[in-house]
C-alpha cells in the first residue's frame, strides 16, 4: 500500500484493531484517548502519538474532534533507502507533543491536504511531506544525548510503576521520575535494560496479572482494570502474544478468595 494522509474525526465509542502498517496520528481539534498496547494517554491540539505496525490499540474521540492520520507501509520511500533510520521512531509507541516550528509545518501539510480534501493525490507528495515530518520528529525524539549514560534506579522505578499499575503511564511519566529529559531517559534505558520503557512496563503489567490470575479469582475485567489495560480483550491478546495461551489456562479450581488490587507486589 502507499503512505497516504488523511484527516478524520473518532467516534466517541471506544473500538480497537492493528494493522500492518506504521500510524501517525496527531490531534487537530478537540481531544481524543488512546491505549496502544497498554500505553495510554490522550491527544489533543498539536501532540499525537506513534502507532508501530502490528500493535492492537484502542481509541474514542471526545466530542468535537478532529485527528490527523499518517498510514506508512514499513516499505514507504519515507521508511527506506536514506530515509531507513527513520524507522527507528516505531521502535516502541509513544506519545509527543508539537513545538513551535512543527506547528508552522503542520500548518503548512494541512494547506497542502486542503487542495485534495479527499487526501494528496499523489502518493508521491505524501511520501516527501510524511518524510519532512518523520525527520523533525526524529530529531527530536529519537536523538542520544551526547553526555554519559546515567545508571538508572530500576528498582526505584518499578516501585513507581507498581504503584500506578493501574493507571495510564506514559514514557515520560517515567522519565519524570528519573530526573531526566524523556529523549536521554529512553537512551539511558534501553542501554541499561536492552528493551524499550513502553516494552518494560508492559512486561511488569503482565507479571503483575499472571500473579493474579494465579492467586486469585478476581474476574479477568477486573485484573484487566487493575494492572493498566484497558479492556479484558486487551489483556487476553498480550497475555497469549507472550505466554502463548489465554490467560484462563492459570486458573485454578477452587481457588483463594479474591485479592485486592493493592496487594498486587510483583517484586
Amino acid at each position: 500500500m502507499p503512505s497516504a494522509i488523511r484527516q478524520i474525526p473518532l467516534e466517541p465509542h471506544t473500538r480497537h484493531h492493528d494493522h500492518d502498517f506504521h500510524q501517525i496520528v496527531i490531534g487537530l481539534r478537540g481531544q481524543a484517548e488512546f491505549e496502544i498496547e497498554g500505553l495510554g494517554g490522550a491527544i489533543s491540539a498539536f501532540s499525537g502519538c506513534i502507532v508501530p505496525a502490528n500493535h492492537v490499540h484502542y481509541y474514542a474521540g471526545q466530542g468535537d474532534n478532529h485527528q490527523l492520520i499518517l498510514d506508512l507501509p514499513g516499505d514507504a520511500p519515507a521508511l527506506t533507502g536514506h530515509h531507513r533510520q527513520l524507522a527507528r521512531l516505531f521502535d516502541a509507541p509513544r506519545f509527543f507533543d508539537l513545538d513551535a516550528p512543527l506547528k508552522r509545518y503542520l500548518d503548512f501539510l494541512l494547506m497542502e491536504l486542503a487542495q485534495s480534501p479527499e487526501g494528496l493525490d499523489d502518493p508521491s507528495q505524501s511520501d516527501r511531506l510524511a518524510a519532512t515530518l518523520l525527520g523533525c520528529l526524529h530529531a527530536r525524539l529519537g536523538g542520544e544525548p551526547s553526555a554519559p549514560q546515567r545508571r538508572l534506579d530500576l528498582r526505584q522505578l518499578d516501585r513507581f510503576i507498581d504503584h500506578h499499575l493501574a493507571a495510564p503511564l506514559t514514557v515520560g511519566d517515567l522519565a519524570a521520575e528519573a530526573c531526566l529529559s524523556e529523549a536521554h531517559f529512553r537512551s539511558c534505558f534501553r542501554e541499561q535494560t536492552g528493551v524499550t520503557p513502553w516494552q518494560y512496563v508492559r512486561r511488569r503489567r503482565l507479571d503483575a496479572a499472571r500473579q493474579l490470575l494465579e492467586s486469585s479469582r478476581m474476574p479477568l475485567s477486573e485484573i484487566a482494570a487493575c494492572t493498566g489495560f484497558a479492556h479484558q480483550s486487551a489483556l487476553s491478546h498480550a497475555f497469549r502474544r507472550t505466554y502463548g495461551h489465554p490467560p484462563s489456562q492459570l486458573r485454578q479450581a477452587p481457588g483463594p478468595r479474591r485479592t485486592p488490587c493493592l496487594t498486587v507486589d510483583i517484586r
